[in-house]
């Protein structure tokens, strides 16, 4: 992502004189334009550097390292965090509390791109306003020399001057309209390749934490059940975890006892 914003800016430099001149032809609506396209590689940038903290905290609890109590809290993993707590042992997850933990995490995961693709078609909705725009201007500036122009006269010459006088506006809305779809569809092109390694980074961050969770996830013998056969009741099944989660804890205490 950082390569291609340097091979962005290295592109910019060295077009920057058509680019200034496209960029002239409507200050105004290209400088939104541009505006919207800066903050919406800031926040691309941003969704990418919110997930180290996310991974040191997930390592510092994965390896139980003494900075775990000093690491910032998890905003993302705020659910997860809360649930494991300052637990220190061996640590065993329900099927049940593992989906939990994911869902809400993807849910956070996608409601942090809304934004992102919404900045997209922003910009693609400036550059086509633009480009009617330009073209508003054009059409009327048209109309307007063709209603000035006096043939009826005998100096040629002129007229033709008064031609030429009159065509600055329609090819100054012209450059409005060209300038303005540039603009807008080339920065929509820039944030969808952002917002498409950005996907990549949060789905990578997602499925390395969906197989640690797998690896803690303790099945119950209700989720073994083959299809025809009956389950047992879900308040049987929560006792049988609570039963089996105290053996551990009790097992863990007679090792440490031992030791």
């Amino acid at each position: 992502m950082v390569l291609f914003i340097l091979a962005l800016a290295v592109m910019g430099i060295f077009l920057i004189s058509p680019l200034e001149r496209a960029f002239q032809a409507n200050v105004f609506l290209n400088g939104i334009i541009l505006g919207v396209l800066f903050l919406g590689i800031i926040y691309n940038l941003r969704q990418v550097l919110v997930l180290f903290p996310e991974v040191t905290w997930i390592e510092l609890f994965r390896k139980n390292l003494p900075g775990l109590s000093l690491a910032r809290n998890p905003r993302l993993l705020a659910p997860m965090a809360t649930m494991l707590g300052d637990r220190k042992d061996t640590l065993s997850l329900s099927a049940q509390s593992m989906r939990s933990l994911l869902d809400g995490i993807a849910s956070r995961l996608d409601e942090s791109r809304d934004l992102s693709r919404y900045t997209i078609g922003l910009l693609i909705f400036l550059g086509l306003l633009g480009t009617f725009w330009g073209l508003l201007e054009t059409v009327g500036s048209i109309r307007n020399v063709i209603g000035g122009l006096n043939v009826g006269g005998d100096d040629v010459t002129a007229v033709f001057s008064n031609l030429k006088r009159g065509l600055t506006a329609p090819l100054d809305g012209m450059g409005t309209a060209f300038s303005s779809s540039l603009f807008g569809l080339a920065g929509s092109l820039v944030l969808g390749f952002l917002d498409l390694q950005a996907s990549q980074a949060q789905n990578r961050f997602y499925n390395d934490l969906e197989e640690w969770l797998s690896s803690l996830t303790r099945l119950s013998s209700g989720a073994l059940t083959a299809d025809g056969e009956a389950s047992v009741p879900a308040y049987v099944q929560a006792l049988l975890e609570q039963t089996a989660e105290s053996l551990e804890n009790l097992q863990r205490t007679l090792v440490r006892g031992e030791e």
